[in-house]
């Protein structure tokens, strides 16, 4: 593990880096990726990014998805990447079963989706009955809950396969709930793995945003859990920004907006307000890990807004129409009547495999255990067992977790509340068992400030019962 690292822009600590283009350097060697789930709306994205790694020479890309349909049709909008790109030497080969063509991947990308759309309504409706109003669902709460009762035995499955097939792969995990995916894997399989999500990035860039700085220029460093990491540092040439982004917080929520084009994301500035930093994710997923914002509805309507802002029910209603408009949008992209491919983005995945392959490091913010092969804990005052969101270094030698150090009290405490429900949910999914599924849910933060602990038994069974195609085993 490395040492506690300051973090910065990427433009700042990646400067050899041209923006959009690459790392110095070439690859020498072919490698091997494969993409599971590789039907999900991903799957063109990461492999454009893939694609224009410079220096990069011949490459197998294995597309592995059981939705046969949407799997031909992201086999078609990647060989068509491959074409425009006039890259020759590029294979692509794809399967429905994955141990067809796994063996010898060098990476291995997870985009797995369980049920696809069967189960978001019981995840979200179910819950409603008893006062539980989700805006997303997918990593925490009951909706998270299940969902990763779902996904996490098939995802140990795939690592069970990659054990035997390709164990020096390199596994980079884009499926939700990212803790509980994480956390299985890290008590149940030798296999490297990492979680990769765009909270840091995407708030680290709003939040220079905000305070008027370039961002190239802000100083930051950031820690904690997926979705519940906190900037514990933001500065600009030796200056704290919080106070700035706080006095704008402040009049936000006061009504009086100081900026009209960034009047919304009240849940997460009232947090900075109250316990002193920023989170990293939307105010509509951060307001269910906690028990403050959604348990009431004049909270819901004094906090919360529409969309991934808050709205109720969000993502189970909105759900099943993104879907299909993904899928109708790569049709279109199939056919040509849509552009296909585009600038290779900051996406951590390529950045990942160019600076392995390189053995040029560069950092980026992933989802490890706190505490792995006897080593200290990279965030001291959270459970060492535990999954956490650090900066990593990454080299010829893959994911180099960087030690944080002790969070704020404060702020450690919520990310402590919320590991103690993740382990009990990786447990209940490893284990198939009803029963630390049910202990699990009565430790969730909203769920246990809305219901008493009979009612979360009761919630929990009836949702197993709606579930039960997609919880085998389960007992």
């Amino acid at each position: 593990m490395a040492k506690k690292t300051e973090s910065k822009g990427h433009a700042e600590h990646m400067k050899s880096a041209d923006s959009q283009i690459g790392l110095p350097g070439v690859i020498n060697r072919p490698f091997k990726l494969t993409f599971f789930g590789a039907g999900s709306a991903f799957t063109p994205p990461l492999m454009n990014d893939v694609l224009q790694i410079p220096g990069s020479g011949p490459l197998t890309i294995a597309l592995v998805d059981i939705d046969e349909k949407r799997l031909k049709l992201n086999v078609g909008l990647v060989k068509t990447l491959v074409k425009n790109l006039g890259r020759k030497d590029v294979k692509v080969i794809a399967s429905a079963k994955r141990r067809e063509v796994m063996a010898d991947s060098d990476y291995l990308i997870n985009c797995i989706e369980v049920s696809g759309v069967e189960c978001v309504r019981f995840d979200n409706d179910i819950p409603l009955e008893y006062g539980v109003d989700q805006c997303i669902g997918d990593t925490i709460g009951p909706g998270g809950l299940f969902k990763g009762l779902r996904t996490i035995p098939v995802f140990l499955e795939i690592l069970q396969d990659a054990e035997e097939l390709c164990p020096n792969a390199l596994v980079l995990n884009y499926t939700n709930p990212m803790n509980m995916l994480c956390l299985a894997a890290g008590i149940s399989s030798s296999m490297q793995v990492v979680g990769l999500c765009h909270s840091v990035q995407g708030t680290s860039h709003i939040l220079a945003r905000r305070a008027g700085v370039p961002y190239e220029e802000m100083q930051w460093e950031c820690a904690g859990i997926n979705h519940l990491a906190w900037f514990t540092k933001l500065a600009h040439q030796g200056k704290d920004l919080y106070p700035i982004l706080k006095m704008k917080a402040e009049q936000d929520l006061a009504g009086k907006p100081s900026d009209p084009n960034d009047t919304a994301d009240l849940v997460r500035k009232d947090v900075m307000l109250q316990f002193g930093y920023f989170v990293t994710e939307s105010s509509g997923h951060f307001s269910e890990y906690v028990p403050y914002y959604r348990k009431r509805k004049d909270l819901i309507a004094k906090y919360c807004r529409p969309g991934y802002d808050g709205g109720s029910s969000f993502y189970a209603d909105g759900w099943p129409q993104w879907r299909k408009a993904a899928d109708e949008k790569r049709m279109k992209m199939v056919k040509g009547e849509l552009p296909v491919g585009g600038p290779r983005t900051w996406e951590y995945a390529s950045w990942i495999i160019e600076a392995r392959e390189k053995n040029n490091p560069f950092r980026i913010y992933g989802n490890v255990m706190n505490r792995k092969n006897g080593a200290g804990p990279l965030i001291s005052n959270l459970p060492a067992d535990g999954c956490v969101e650090v900066a990593c270094m990454i080299d010829r030698n893959g994911i180099n977790p960087c030690i944080y150090g002790k969070l704020p009290p404060q702020v450690a405490a919520l990310c402590d509340a919320n590991m103690r429900f993740f382990e009990l949910a990786s447990q209940a999914a490893v284990e198939r068992s009803v029963e630390k599924a049910i202990y699990a849910l009565m430790l969730d933060p909203l769920t246990s400030a809305v219901c008493s602990p009979a009612e979360i038994k009761e919630m929990t069974l009836r949702l197993f019962k709606a579930e039960k195609k997609f919880l085998k085993g389960f007992k």
